[in-house]
């Protein structure tokens, strides 16, 4: 894969990671789930009630669904400049590099963020996907397809788990033909320059490649090469690094779901850090609800007990979120009362 022009030390400031705040805990383990398993169920609501993320195996996807797609955005991400900024800017749609949303917001990374319906994927992007888009597009709605396929899967676990009698409740809100799912595909580049930053033989300083945050939707789906980088947040604020595998996926319980099970399942805070010599590429389906959709805990979860949030549509706090920096606590606004 091909860096981004490299900066000089004295402009990556904005990307560098306190080392003071890493509190990095590897000694956590990540929860395994498989998908093939009679309990996999009250695997998955346990990991949602500890963690707020879990790895999946035996998921399903076809692995040459996997490989086309990765092998079409090293491609894309392997193509000069000039010809990546033609499916830009983001807007939100489109081929970014480095901002990261319209607040502020940087990171050592570039990415395409695109729609998941298949009838508008890549058609507003006519250019700038080298000699065969065509290609690059039906590895893209492959690939969706089936992890759509595999997350609905896993809400349904989730349900059965939760003891809802209505187990497509979650699943059918990504199923639905207005589902305002999105895809996004981002490239962390190397970056020599850091191990060129401490002359006495420290440790070099971490690069932000996309700053800590949480998922705004109910879930998100992600697959990354071989590469590590992605942290996650424990309840005690201590960071876990999680161990990359490039045949399995990761699971991220998003904000919404957060609320639709009343804080029982908590929203999980991520970051990317990107260092050293080597590429990152990861992939990743965020399910999210039609726009009108009401974000209500569900009735089933909320029996004997108070609702921890205001009502709220999934385009008001879509809205809310995009207004937001990475940062910031989102659902704060829409709380009734302090989730424990």
């Amino acid at each position: 894969m091909v860096a981004l022009p490299k900066p000089a030390i004295k402009n990556i400031s904005p990307f560098i990671l306190n080392q003071g705040s890493a509190g990095l805990n590897p000694q956590s383990e990540i929860p395994l789930i498989d998908l093939s398993k009679l309990d996999a169920k009250h695997a998955i609501v346990k990991a949602c009630e500890d963690f707020g993320f879990f790895k999946i195996v035996n998921h399903g996807v076809p692995l040459d669904f996997i490989s086309n797609l990765e092998s079409e955005a090293v491609g894309f991400f392997s193509l000069p400049s000039s010809e990546k900024e033609k499916a830009g800017p983001a807007n939100p749609f489109g081929y970014g590099n480095k901002k990261i949303g319209p607040n502020g917001d940087v990171g050592w990374v570039e990415y395409l963020l695109l729609k998941t319906d298949p009838s508008s994927n890549l058609n507003e992007l006519p250019t700038g996907f080298g000699n065969n888009p065509e290609k690059f597009r039906s590895a893209i709605n492959d690939y969706i397809s089936a992890v759509k396929k595999m997350g609905c899967e896993i809400l349904e676990l989730m349900a059965d788990g939760l003891k809802i009698q209505q187990r497509n409740v979650l699943s059918k809100l990504l199923m639905d033909e207005q589902s305002d799912s999105v895809f996004r595909l981002n490239h962390y580049p190397p970056c020599p320059e850091l191990n060129q930053a401490s002359g006495d033989g420290a440790t070099p300083p971490n690069m932000i490649g996309f700053g800590e945050h949480t998922d705004p939707q109910i879930i998100s789906i992600l697959r990354s090469n071989n590469i590590s980088g992605l942290q996650i947040s424990t309840r005690d604020g201590s960071w876990i690094p999680v161990p990359p595998d490039q045949t399995s996926f990761f699971i991220n319980v998003g904000d919404s779901l957060q609320v639709m099970t009343n804080g029982r399942f908590k929203s999980v805070r991520h970051r990317v850090i990107a260092s050293g010599s080597k590429s990152r590429l990861s992939m990743i389906y965020f399910g999210g609800p039609p726009l009108s959709e009401r974000i209500v805990p569900l009735p089933a979860l909320v029996k004997g007990t108070e609702s921890l949030y205001k009502e709220f549509t999934w385009f008001e706090y879509k809205k809310s979120a995009y207004s937001s920096r990475l940062s910031d606590n989102r659902l704060a606004l829409f709380q009734r009362i302090a989730a424990s």
